[in-house]
């Protein structure tokens, strides 16, 4: 390493005649003092601890230097900039103009609210042939379900009306069964009680027995009619439940069959409503054609950006592309000012620390090798070989 063999230089005058005066500008080492260094461990230590502060010392250095020129190319291009002609200047400003309207443009796009995931647009991507037959069917699907709810709601209401009916029917022949009985059982007590009259008190019951025979001829003749139509009801009743039973098994089997197809055309476009898909569709169109319109800016953001780089480079600029990406600074004097401002005050941290790393830190343990030297002239040959042996192995 160079700065290695500028400390040795002189490394044989050091060893045969050793220089036992300081130079004036050397500084004495007050941590030195406190070290045995007349101790070959603690001297071969201390010298390597040297080496290793200068050569972190170059490293930083190398870093340094490389950002301070990279400030230092800024700072010459924006006076490039600005020391072009009116002309070429508003040739620049025109372009960089078309580039930050253009990079606005793809940044509300980038943060605007999505009106659907990636992931559902490549869906409807797939599906695009299907989408609007897929709508058709959902919305019939849908209104034939409404329709087959409300005859199934329709006959269950009549099913329940009927065997209302057949209740009142059933109640009724118990009821005509019961005035028969009741009937018959006056009849006979009617009888029985001419009987009496007729044998034991010899009484005439003749026309007893024509009143008492018409009258329960006449009423059982009502209840029998009575019966025998609710009976004949009763019938028309419960072939009108079969019916209803037999046409809501048959709506049943459509309703099952319309609500199994729903549920895979939902499960399919992955909705819950044709409605769901109708602005799924119609979000998806609307989101096509921003997409679109953000591939024709991003060609024409790369096609103004390429321009922008071809006119910066004919003006010799040393890092065209940072500019891509400073256009407010090309069209605004004030923001020129303001970057420039921070790259002279990011330059000048830049010269304090490499000043520092040079004279300090460098400077500073390449002084305590020399002054160790100058020291201990009898050890010289040895911290040669030290700091040769640190030499070989960076």
């Amino acid at each position: 390493m160079k700065w290695l063999k500028k400390i040795f230089s002189r490394r044989n005058k050091a060893v045969m005649e050793p220089d036992y005066e300081e130079e004036e500008d050397w500084e004495e080492i007050s941590s030195e003092e406190s070290l045995d260094l007349g101790n070959r461990e603690i001297r071969e230590e201390y010298v390597h601890n040297c080496l290793e502060k200068i050569a972190d010392a170059s490293k930083e250095l190398e870093n340094l230097t490389f950002e301070y020129n990279m400030v230092t190319s800024y700072l010459k291009d924006m006076e490039e900039i600005e020391a072009l002609p009116e002309e070429e200047t508003e040739e620049l400003k025109a372009c960089a103009k078309k580039v930050e309207l253009l990079q606005n443009s793809r940044d509300d796009y980038m943060y605007r609210k999505r009106r659907m995931s990636d992931e559902r647009f490549q869906q409807m991507e797939r599906m695009i042939d299907e989408v609007e037959d897929g709508c058709q069917k959902l919305k019939k699907a849908e209104e034939y379900q409404d329709l087959v709810k409300k005859d199934l709601n329709r006959l269950e209401g009549e099913k329940h009306a009927y065997l209302y009916r057949k209740s009142e029917l059933m109640g009724a022949i118990a009821d005509t069964k019961g005035m028969a009985v009741i009937c018959i059982t006056a009849l006979g007590l009617c009888l029985l009680l001419l009987l009496l009259l007729q044998f034991f008190l010899e009484m005439e019951t003749k026309t007893g027995y024509l009143v008492t025979a018409g009258v329960a001829a006449v009423v059982l003749t009502i209840v029998y009619v009575k019966h025998s139509e609710a009976r004949r009801e009763l019938k028309r009743v419960e072939l009108g439940i079969n019916k209803i039973i037999l046409l809501q098994n048959k709506v049943k089997i459509r309703y099952v069959n319309n609500t199994n197809l729903l549920d895979y055309l939902y499960l399919k476009y992955n909705v819950s409503s044709a409605e769901e898909l109708e602005k799924l569709w119609q979000n998806y169109h609307e989101e096509k054609e921003e997409r679109e319109k953000y591939r024709r800016a991003e060609l024409e953001l790369d096609y103004n950006q390429q321009e922008l780089l071809r006119i910066l480079k004919c003006y010799q600029i040393s890092d065209p592309a940072i500019w891509l990406h400073q256009t407010e600074a090309i069209l605004d004097h004030k923001e020129m000012v303001e970057i420039r401002h921070n790259l002279i005050i990011r330059r000048q941290s830049l010269r304090r620390r490499m000043d520092y790393n040079k004279e300090v830190v460098a400077g500073g343990s390449q002084k305590e090798i020399k002054e160790l030297v100058n020291r201990y002239p009898q050890y010289a040959r040895e911290i040669l070989e030290t700091v040769e042996k640190y030499e070989k192995s960076m």
